[in-house]
C-alpha cells in the first residue's frame, strides 16, 4: 500500500469516525478481498478465511472509534485479521487432538471388548461419516456432542459468532442425515 493508499483510508476512517455510514462501504470495498486473502494464506481453507474476515470486520467495526491513526487503518485491520488466522489455526490443532484422543478411545474401546461388535460398527460409521465432513463442520460436531460445549463456548474457542455456530452445527446435521 502507498501513501496515496493510506490517506484514502484515513480520510474513509474519518468519515466513518464521524458517522458517515457510506465510508464504511468503501473500506470494505478497498479491503474485503484483502484480508480473505491474507487469512487465506495462513489457514489454507477458503471457506475459514472467509469467515475469519467477515469475523474480522466485525472486529474493526467495534473497535474503529478507537483506532487513534486512521492512516494506520490498513497495518491495523491487517493485524486483527493475522491474528484470528492464527487463533483458528490453534482450534484447529485443538480439534485435531480431539479427533485423535477419540481414534485412540475407540480403538481402546474395540481391543477391550467391551461393547458389542453391533456398536462398534455403528460407531465407526458415524465416525467415518463425520470424517467427511469439511473440517470447520466437524469442529463444532466434535465440540458440541463430544466435548459437549454449549454454542456460545464453541463461538469463544473457535472465535466465530454464535450465529455462525449454529450455522454449521446446522449444516453438519443436515450432511450426516
Amino acid at each position: 500500500m502507498g501513501k496515496n493508499d493510506r490517506i484514502i483510508d484515513g480520510k474513509l476512517v474519518l468519515e466513518w469516525q464521524s458517522g458517515q455510514q457510506g465510508a464504511l462501504i468503501k473500506l470494505v470495498r478497498r479491503w474485503h478481498r484483502t484480508f480473505c486473502d491474507k487469512a487465506y494464506w495462513v489457514v489454507k481453507d477458503a471457506d475459514l478465511a472467509k469467515d475469519i474476515a467477515q469475523d474480522s470486520w466485525h472486529t474493526i467495526i467495534n473497535n474503529i472509534s478507537k483506532l487513534k491513526d486512521p492512516y494506520s487503518f490498513g497495518s491495523w485491520a491487517s493485524r486483527i485479521v493475522y491474528t484470528k488466522s492464527i487463533d483458528a489455526l490453534k482450534a484447529m490443532n485443538k480439534i485435531e487432538t480431539m479427533q485423535n484422543q477419540l481414534r485412540q478411545q475407540i480403538d481402546t474401546n474395540e481391543k477391550d471388548g467391551s461393547e458389542s461388535a453391533d456398536n462398534d460398527n455403528i460407531k465407526q460409521h458415524i465416525l467415518d461419516a463425520v470424517y467427511r465432513l469439511p473440517h470447520r463442520q466437524q469442529q463444532v460436531i466434535r465440540l458440541f456432542y463430544v466435548q459437549e460445549y454449549s454454542l456460545k463456548d464453541i463461538s469463544t474457542i473457535l472465535d466465530i459468532s454464535v450465529g455462525t455456530a449454529k450455522s454449521r452445527l446446522y449444516h453438519a446435521r443436515e450432511k450426516l442425515k
